[in-house]
């Protein structure tokens, strides 16, 4: 348990001068203040980064935080969860760090730790988490509804965090299949004049669908998985037709249907089955004039029950930290375009 005081120290020259409120924590002692400050204190130097107006002393296992009451009070919640987060066997690092600060500060109620320990699939050695509030709130959303949408820009785990949890549903027999499937759009889903065999024309546009299978499934077994029709990688269009009884059915890239295409698509679900539909509406690939499905879909089915919309944003990104600082400065052009410009694009 984290022992931690509250008290004020006199403000340097004194006189009529106000106390500088302070923090004292106490690390229990089984907790190494390496594993907490990180080597040569560089998560230390993370947290004084991130909190330039709070002064951090350490001594021994005391850590002394003095400035502004609410600085001083997040940093000492921000020591708790990654207090917590060591004592659940995380290893911290400088982007674990930077992640829990920017959950305490973008939501009073939020807690790294539980976003950060919960476990959705472990495999080949390497265990998949949310890595953001709005991700577990995306995750467990996939657990109490039976269709839900991931909508945000790349890099935020959409479809990664769907595919994990297929896997795990598949793992624990809640479902037979998984259905993974993408619109080929840039073919327009009329594969005739590319060269090669079938498989070899849609492969381009399912690869990262079965790149995120190897990171989860032993490739060795995805041939037999994908022959025995358990796992299923396949174009839009070949959902035409079909009840899908008992499936956990992914559509990726779904700003890139048409609302006919989007139609036809969920109301493939049949009973016992699950539907995950991700896709990001500033990158519409659909020819000029054609709506796209996703875009449509929200304003048709927001507030159907069992149905659930989960929006990410750039702060959800966990690719390379500038790839959410490409989202926004993309989103700050796009919102400063003349209209005229938009309407000849």
């Amino acid at each position: 348990m984290v022992e931690s005081t509250r008290s004020t120290r006199k403000s340097n020259g004194g006189g009529n001068n106000p106390a500088v409120p302070q923090i004292k924590i106490v690390v229990p002692e089984d907790h190494s203040m390496v594993g907490l400050l990180g080597f040569r204190d560089e998560l230390l130097h993370v947290i004084e980064r991130e909190f330039r107006s709070t002064d951090i002393h350490v001594r021994d296992n005391e850590i002394t935080i003095t400035g502004p009451e609410p600085e001083i009070a997040l940093v000492a919640k921000l020591i708790g969860e990654l207090i917590k987060l060591l004592a659940s066997g995380a290893e911290l690092s400088p982007d674990s760090v930077e992640r829990t600060i920017r959950m305490l500060r973008s939501a009073e109620d939020a807690r790294p730790a539980e976003v950060l320990t919960l476990d959705i699939l472990s495999s080949r050695g390497r265990t998949i988490r949310p890595k953001t509030v709005n991700q577990k709130r995306y995750v467990d959303a996939i657990d109490e509804h039976t269709i839900v949408f991931g909508i945000g820009p790349a890099g935020t785990g959409k479809t990664y965090l769907a595919m994990a949890k297929a896997v795990k549903a598949l793992q624990n027999k809640e479902v037979n299949r998984i259905i993974l499937t993408r619109p080929a759009v840039e073919a327009g889903e009329r594969l005739g004049f590319l060269p090669g065999t079938l498989y070899e024309k849609i492969d381009p546009y399912l690869r990262p669908l079965y790149d995120a299978l190897h990171d989860m499934v032993d490739p060795d077994s995805i041939p037999r998985l994908i022959a025995a029709g358990t796992i299923e990688v396949a174009p839009l269009a070949y959902m035409r037709g079909r009840t899908l009884n008992d499936s956990f059915i992914i559509l990726d890239e779904a700003q890139n249907t048409s609302p006919e295409q989007m139609k036809m698509f969920l109301t493939r679900l049949g009973f016992g089955s699950r539907i995950v539909v991700t896709g990001d509406v500033t990158q519409v690939d659909l020819p000029n004039g054609t709506q796209s499905g996703l875009r449509v879909v929200q304003d048709i089915l927001e507030g159907v029950e069992d149905i659930f919309f989960c929006r990410l944003t750039s702060h959800d990104v966990v690719r390379h930290k500038l790839v959410g600082d490409i989202v926004d400065a993309y989103s700050r052009w796009d919102a400063q375009e003349p209209a005229s410009r938009k309407r000849g694009r």
